[in-house]
């Protein structure tokens, strides 16, 4: 068995557009990436909307989704309360575990698009909080 693929959306707390704000997303992108580095987790895609955010992540055996959500939230929130003085996220999150007939790269495409049928950007490498940056043309 190998790592666990599971697609997040994290949604921002009463919907506010905290990444409409460069620095607080370049907060919640370093948090992503000490997260992930601490529970050993690949994140395969990323994209932070002005109001909530979405993750691909691959989670090796034995490393709890639960706990790197949790750790995620707790720093992130953290590092954002203190820059905006509110809270960051609503208490839930959405999960699904990827079945081994979905495609990682499918899903990864999905979240990419996510700006563009938006209407935030004519393609998906104009966005900048969307990652990682080197397989957006994927």
């Amino acid at each position: 068995m190998g790592p666990l693929a599971c697609f997040l959306t994290l949604v921002t707390r009463q919907r506010a557009p905290i990444f409409l704000q460069p620095d607080l997303s370049k907060i919640c992108l370093d948090c992503l990436r000490k997260s992930s580095q601490k529970h050993r987790v690949t994140v395969s895609a990323y994209c932070l909307m002005p109001d909530h955010a979405h993750f691909l992540i691959e989670l090796p055996e034995r490393v709890s989704l639960g706990g790197f959500v949790r750790h995620f939230k707790q720093l992130s929130g953290h590092a954002l309360k203190r820059k905006t003085g509110f809270e960051a996220w609503q208490i839930s999150y959405y999960d699904h575990i990827l079945r081994k007939e979905e495609s990682i790269l499918d899903v990864a495409r999905y979240i990419w698009d996510n700006p563009v049928r938006k209407g935030l950007v004519s393609e998906r490498a104009e966005y900048p909080f969307s990652g990682p940056r080197h397989l957006l043309d994927s």
